[in-house]
């Protein structure tokens, strides 16, 4: 199954559930000062999950372009070297504003995960917060999940938080034993930290107002916001030990293997530096086609960051010339049936491209 069926079978699915489809919101956070970049998929959603914006619906599904470039998980210099951080994703989200709540969210993502995409039971593991037994209870009486394989972790995994104050609540995960996935044993350890799992569908349950002082206070309207990464589930249903290997990224890696004479597979660091180059074309083509332009500070000058980085990987491959915007050319290719504007502003996203490369580059 490709990364774009599985997008679409996403939406499609709670479009099923009466969950109105939105389109991806902008990389640049709209009236959102505190962010740099859209990093989750219910950032368009904050005021609404406040309550200080409705909407004329109380369920949405989105597939949200997100960017995360900076914090403990997300240092860009990691991005190439692990199988699982990138700095653009796609966040696969479904959100009930005050409608469904735990059980109804629970049962979306097991029907979807088990019967939907067909991955087995017993691939699957749960991780709930401590004190949240009502989430443990649906998971083991109404999904049949053993309680074995639903594991209790602290506030630190699994309590979620808008910020210091305001909506919050405990969060479920769902885990893929990755050993069992690729028939190399079972996996060891606890879901939250053996690398033996992959973390691939978070759920929260926003259910309480936290105050300045710390005191909680259950929310008169519950809501749901999950995100799922769609790179994590079609590595997951591809049977890849990486997102890189996926068909979301295989084509633009092929090409840049393609025009730099190397051979992906063939050896450690060039596959780092392959892998940088498909990832940070992501991030650029996505960031220009959403208006940010390379620039010395704000969001500008974290596209310039990434686009230099991926030109001095080229450059460890022995590329000397301007390539690195061709490389856009198979992925808006395979992603303007899901993004449209990609096509329509294609000369423009490769003209930037191609000058800031030329300016570093002289």
């Amino acid at each position: 199954m490709t990364g774009s069926e599985i997008r679409e079978k996403f939406l499609k699915y709670f479009e099923t559930k009466s969950h109105t489809r939105e389109l991806s919101s902008s990389l640049i956070p709209h009236n959102d000062p505190t962010l740099f970049f859209t990093n989750a998929g219910m950032v368009p959603f904050k005021d609404v999950f406040t309550g200080r914006e409705t909407r004329d619906y109380v369920r949405a599904t989105t597939s949200q372009k997100c960017m995360r470039v900076s914090g403990k998980h997300n240092d860009l210099e990691n991005v190439g070297r692990t199988p699982r951080h990138h700095t653009f994703f796609e966040m696969l989200g479904n959100f009930s504003f005050g409608d469904y709540f735990k059980k109804e969210a629970i049962a979306y993502a097991w029907e979807f995960l088990t019967v939907v995409m067909g991955i087995p039971k017993d691939y699957l593991w749960i991780t709930i917060f401590r004190d949240d037994d009502e989430a443990g209870e649906i998971w083991h009486k109404e999904q049949g999940v053993p309680r074995d394989r639903i594991v209790k972790c602290d506030e630190k995994d699994n309590f979620w938080s808008m910020g210091e104050t305001g909506p919050c609540g405990p969060c479920s995960e769902i885990h893929v034993d990755v050993k069992k996935l690729h028939g190399e044993g079972v996996a060891k350890g606890d879901p939250s930290t053996s690398s033996d799992f992959m973390e691939i569908w978070n759920l929260v349950f926003m259910q309480f107002d936290r105050s300045a002082d710390g005191k909680m206070t259950p929310l008169p309207k519950p809501s749901i916001d999950t995100g799922m990464g769609l790179e994590r589930l079609a590595a997951v249903l591809q049977k890849k030990k990486t997102n890189f290997d996926t068909d979301l990224f295989l084509p633009i890696i092929n090409e840049a293997a393609q025009k730099t004479g190397k051979r992906y597979g063939s050896h450690a660091e060039t596959d780092v530096s392959l892998r940088v180059l498909a990832d940070h074309i992501r991030a650029s083509t996505f960031l220009i086609g959403d208006g940010v332009m390379p620039a010395n500070e704000g969001r500008g000058y974290v596209l310039r960051r990434i686009m230099r980085r991926a030109i001095r990987h080229g450059r460890m491959l022995g590329m000397q010339k301007a390539f690195f915007h061709e490389l856009s050319n198979p992925l808006i290719e395979l992603m303007k049936g899901a993004y449209p504007d990609l096509e329509k502003n294609k000369a423009f996203i490769q003209k930037v491209l191609k000058t800031e490369e030329e300016n570093f580059l002289e």
